[in-house]
């Protein structure tokens, strides 16, 4: 309590919004462990109750502080599989539960700690492939993304050989084309990959499988295709053009990133124009980051909801998630954000091509059962010009067939939409559902 929180910082706005560079910096070595010392002896350590991992902070923080890099690694490595991708985009769920978050609202810096465990790691060589003995069965992982990822690599240890199936060029599912380099660069799940092919997984990407269909040969099959249907905004004029989907844009800009060409006409860029973003979302802001690099001339975000309190609220006390104002590092950069407004209908130029967006404001009317609060329209229209939208508005869950007793759902495929933490952590356990029903077998 008596060493402040330090976080790492991020880049100057003027200098990160001209490339795709990770925007986050980092602390040196005795700085992170001044960080990591922060971590008191707490009765009951509610970081690892609300870590949907069960990551084990306490211990490997302290690890950090004794300059045992080695072991931080060890103890942290033993639940989470992928702690560079969590290290650099979770919310940190841990953090909104850190002892030191409610005593005096400066939680351990865990989230940035986990990164600097896990790449110090690999710098020091403390990541190495090893070689599992085979039990002669085969499991099938339809999908690369984190959830995809993290069971093909737990049923590798297990002793399956394991064959990974995705339909893009490469692995990594949204983590890849999804968001942006400037929060993950694109080479960290590279290495990843790397690995665990050194590891003996075998990757089969630019193949897209019939779920109905499954390849034949496998013991088993984990489905982690997640959730590929975005919401749509089905209001009149939805069928002019300049209106997308944000991961048209987030994906292509990636894609663009790693060597891919597109035609003029297939291009997806907001650079010279003015973008509403209609959604408030993690999405939205990643698009609003992308629309300052790709040189938008301004970015407004709507959010249907109403604005939330900045630092507390008390309709949402712990242990809930805490439902306040979020500012991201693309908001920082610039941006118009309004809240309680709905989509009536996109405007046309008179030339197919769409020049604005007529909303409404709303409110929300607490519900007499006690349910979900009702949405009510105002009547208070006002028009946002613009020449591009982006739709941010979250993802549809999946349905899926029917399938035999040897198929697993996995992450998003199963749950719907959620974050890159909980899906590791359903990669693990379907693994380990996978592990006992072949063993019963």
């Amino acid at each position: 309590m008596t060493v402040p929180r330090q976080e790492a910082g991020h880049r100057p706005v003027y200098e990160r919004v001209c490339d795709f560079s990770e925007v986050e910096q980092v602390l040196n070595e005795g700085e992170r462990k001044l960080q990591a010392s922060r971590c008191m002896d707490c009765g009951v350590p509610f970081c690892h109750w609300a870590c949907p991992l069960g990551n084990k902070a306490p211990e490997w923080q302290d690890a950090i502080y004794h300059g045992d890099w080695e072991m931080a690694f060890k103890l942290l490595s033993g639940t989470n599989d992928f702690p560079e991708f969590t290290g650099r985009v979770c919310p940190a769920l841990c953090e909104k539960s850190c002892v030191l978050n409610h005593c005096i609202d400066a939680p351990v810096t865990i989230r940035e700690d986990e990164c600097s465990v896990v790449e110090k790691a690999f710098a020091e060589g403390y990541i190495k492939p090893k070689q599992y003995e085979r039990n002669g069965k085969k499991v099938a992982v339809i999908g690369a993304g984190p959830a995809g990822l993290s069971a093909a690599t737990r049923l590798n240890c297990l002793g399956y050989e394991v064959s990974v199936y995705d339909k893009m060029q490469k692995a990594g599912g949204l983590v890849r084309y999804g968001i942006p380099n400037f929060k993950l660069d694109k080479y960290i799940i590279n290495r990843r990959v790397d690995f665990m092919t050194q590891e003996g997984i075998n990757f089969i990407c630019g193949t897209e499988i019939d779920l109905e269909k499954l390849p034949e040969g496998y013991d088993a099959y984990v489905i982690a295709t997640g959730t590929p249907q975005a919401r749509d905004l089905d209001i009149p004029g939805r069928d002019l053009k300049g209106i997308y989907f944000a991961l048209e844009m987030l994906s292509q800009q990636n894609r663009i990133l790693e060597g891919e060409k597109f035609s003029q006409k297939e291009t997806v860029s907001a650079k010279g124009k003015k973008v509403l973003v209609i959604g408030g979302g993690d999405t939205g802001s990643d698009c609003i980051g992308t629309c300052h690099r790709q040189e938008s001339l301004g970015v407004t975000q709507i959010e249907i909801m109403p604005q939330p309190p900045k630092d507390f609220n008390p309709a949402t006390p712990w242990p809930y998630w805490p439902q306040v104002l979020r500012t991201s590092t693309s908001h920082e950069e610039g941006c118009t954000r309004r809240w309680s407004l709905t989509s009536n209908k996109f405007l046309d130029d008179g030339k197919g091509n769409v020049c604005g967006v007529e909303v409404e404001r709303v409110e929300w009317v607490p519900s007499s059962d006690g349910g979900r609060p009702q949405m009510v329209k105002t009547g208070e229209k006002e028009v946002i010009k613009c020449d591009m939208v982006l739709l941010a508005m979250g993802f549809l869950k999946p349905q899926h067939p029917e399938a035999g007793g040897n198929v697993f759902l996995c992450g998003d495929a199963k749950t719907g939409a959620s974050l890159v933490v909980r899906a590791i952590a359903s990669g693990r356990q379907t693994a380990a559902e996978v592990d006992s029903y072949l063993k019963d077998k």
